[in-house]
Order: structure tokens, then C-alpha cells, then sequence
């Protein structure tokens, strides 16, 4: 056996051919892998590309392919009329973006967006009032304002109360235009804090259930009810601009004025006609306080009228009485604060049906006044 002269087998010695082609195959596998990275690289950059490209066609449709309102303040609206029916309430002070939102939630409008543009577009808009609304489900959002603006469309309870009223037959008033119990707005009575009652009145609501029309939702409690007309009062008070530790003694005067004449220009004299009586410490004489207490609807006698245990005899005890009479309008208590100017002293009506009334400096002259009253009341049965 033949050996190489260092030893070494022949048959290893490297092929340069076999060499040659193992580092072709390589160099083609590595161009490989550089392709395919750059593929990979370019689907990714691709990928990105369409999703933000989608991102940027979501946005701007504002939710078009899911139904869903707007977020960025696209519009989107339903063509309307609207079908079924949802109740919704509009909050006191809500602005036309807290409505959309509002809507939106119930299934009125379609979106945000649509609704405060409509709004916008409406002059009226801005007078929606607050309260519970009955409207259509998938309206158009200008439909929707229209309805709001609607009358028909509130979902609420009216309660009209005169002027004139005292506590019980004002709560006998709102229990029979709400279903309230009367037990129970007796109860919210009782507790003056959960129905705003302000310290002034010292406890007591004669007098500060203001007369006006109210709107009541469903649902009210007492004492929200109540509280509607309390803070009438004092937004009435404060608008005339009574003092505040003055509140109590206006509404004890308007409360007076309020049962004694019935036309406006009245009203203010009989303000300067009790000043008068006060400033001189002359006895007011007023029926309508007597008859206050006694619960009397029909004029006092002239017995009742001088019974002095009666606190509320303006006969017998000089000076306003202890508390209203009545609950007095705006009218009254701003003939309080402007009384008319003028000597009277003494005033009757001598006319129940039209409300005249007559105004005096003199007891003679009074006295025929009065006579002229009971010959009206012969006349038509009285």
C-alpha cells in the first residue's frame, strides 16, 4: 500500500469542484432568507398602511358601519317619522348637547351630532322646558326638537293654583291633580327643611305656596312637590326686592291684600290704607283674618269679629296678625312694597261680582259704603 510522504490518505484531500458547489448552495440560501425578510417587511409596512388607512375611514364616518352615534361630531340622522314610543327626561339647565346625549341613549336620534345641529338651527330650541316627554323611537333629530317644543308631548301632571288659596285647600288642590295623599303632604309639611321652607316663615307654610301652574313628572314625592312652590316664593320675594328679614311681614300684608279686593289698582291702595292704619296703631278691622282662623269661607259676625282669645282679630289686637292668611301672588307683593299713595283708611267692596271696591277717610262715609254692600247682597240673594 502505497502512503503519501506526510502520512496522509489520498483519497481525503479536498475536491475543488465539491467546494465550489457548497458555497453556491449557501449564497443562494442566504439570498433567500433576504428575500423572504424583505417580503415579510413589506406585508408589514402593507398591513400597517391599510389598517391606518382604515382607522382614518372609521373615523370620519363617525361609527357609519355599526350603527352607533358619532363621537367626533359627524352627522348621522334617522330619516324619520319614528315608530313606538320611549319617555325621556329633560333636566332643568340641561344645554341642546346634554338632550342629544340624552336621546341618543333612548333611541330618539341617531346621534349627537345631527341633534345640536338641528338645535342650532332652531331659534326656538332654546326654550325647551324641563320635564318627562313621550316621542317616537329612530326620529329625525329636527322632528325630535319640534316635539320637544310640543305641549302635548310633556308627560306630566298640571297643578293650577289660584291666588288667594290657604295651605289646605292649596294641598287639597295638588292631591287631587296628582294622586298625592294628602296625608303625605301633610307629612312634608311637618318636616320644613325637605320642602326649602325658609327660617322666616318660623316653621309655618301659610302664606309661601306660591300660586302659579305647575308642571309635576311622575313619580313626584310630597315634598319635591312643595318645594316647587316655596322657592316660587322666594324667587318672587327677591325679584320685588324684599329684604330678607322683612320676608315674613310682606307676606302676612300680601296674604291680606290677596282676600280683600280683586282688580290690581286696589291692591296697592289697600297697602297704603293698612300702612296708614299701622303707622296711626289703629286697628286694621279686617273680616278675612277672623274668618282665617275660624275656617270660615262666609263673612264673620260681628261677635266672631270681637272675640279677643281669636289671634287673628284684627278688631280686638292692633297690629298685622300672627301669620298669612293666604297665599299672595306677585301682584300683592309688590303693592306691599309700592303702595299706592293716598289718606284711605277704610275700603269695602261693594261689588263681589265685578270687585269694585270704594276707598274712605271717613266713618260716615264707610258706613254708606257697607250699606251699599248689603243692598247688593239683598239684591242677589246673599
Amino acid at each position: 500500500m502505497t502512503t503519501d510522504l506526510f502520512g496522509g490518505d489520498p483519497h481525503d484531500a479536498p475536491d475543488p469542484r465539491r467546494s465550489s458547489r457548497s458555497r453556491g448552495r449557501a449564497k443562494e440560501q442566504r439570498e433567500r432568507k433576504r428575500r423572504r425578510r424583505r417580503s415579510v417587511g413589506v406585508l408589514v409596512v402593507a398591513l400597517v398602511m391599510v389598517l391606518g388607512a382604515g382607522y382614518v375611514v372609521f373615523e370620519l364616518m363617525g361609527g357609519f358601519f355599526d350603527g352607533g352615534p358619532s363621537t367626533t361630531g359627524s352627522v348621522k340622522d334617522y330619516p324619520g317619522p319614528g315608530h313606538g314610543s320611549v319617555k325621556v327626561v329633560v333636566a332643568p339647565g340641561q344645554s341642546g348637547g346634554q338632550i342629544a346625549t340624552t336621546l341618543v341613549d333612548a333611541g330618539v336620534v341617531a346621534s349627537t351630532g345631527s341633534f345640536v345641529d338641528a338645535f342650532a338651527e332652531n331659534p326656538a330650541a332654546a326654550t325647551i322646558q324641563p320635564g318627562t316627554y313621550k316621542l317616537l323611537l329612530e326620529m329625525k333629530s329636527s322632528d325630535a326638537i319640534v316635539a320637544l317644543l310640543e305641549p302635548a308631548s310633556r308627560v306630566s301632571f298640571k297643578v293650577t293654583v289660584p291666588e288667594g288659596l290657604n295651605k289646605d285647600q292649596t294641598i287639597a288642590k295638588i292631591s287631587e291633580k296628582t294622586l298625592i295623599k294628602v296625608d303625605d303632604l301633610k307629612a312634608a309639611i311637618a318636616d320644613p327643611a325637605s320642602i326649602g321652607l325658609p327660617a322666616e316663615a318660623g316653621g309655618n307654610i301659610e302664606g309661601w305656596l306660591f300660586p302659579a301652574t305647575y308642571d309635576v313628572q311622575p313619580g313626584a314625592t310630597a315634598a319635591s312637590v312643595l318645594s316647587q312652590l316655596t322657592s316660587q316664593t322666594v324667587k318672587h320675594l327677591q325679584a320685588a326686592g324684599v329684604p330678607q328679614d322683612q320676608w315674613e311681614t310682606v307676606i302676612i300684608k300680601a296674604s291680606i291684600i290677596e282676600r280683600e279686593v280683586k282688580l290690581d289698582d286696589d291692591r296697592y291702595k289697600v297697602a297704603r290704607a293698612i300702612e296708614n292704619r299701622l303707622e296711626r296703631a289703629i286697628p286694621l278691622q279686617i273680616d278675612s283674618t277672623t274668618s282665617y282662623y275660624l275656617g270660615k269661607t262666609s263673612a264673620p259676625t260681628a261677635a266672631e269679629n270681637h272675640d279677643a282669645s281669636n289671634p287673628y282679630s284684627t278688631y280686638e289686637h292692633v297690629g298685622l296678625p300672627p301669620g298669612p292668611i293666604s297665599s299672595p301672588g306677585a301682584d300683592s307683593i309688590n303693592a306691599v312694597m309700592h303702595p299706592a299713595d293716598g289718606p284711605w283708611i277704610f275700603w269695602v267692596t261693594v261689588n263681589p261680582d265685578s270687585g269694585e271696591t270704594l276707598f274712605t277717610t271717613s266713618n260716615d262715609e264707610q258706613n254708606a259704603n257697607i250699606q251699599k254692600l248689603r243692598d247688593w247682597n239683598a239684591a242677589h240673594g246673599k
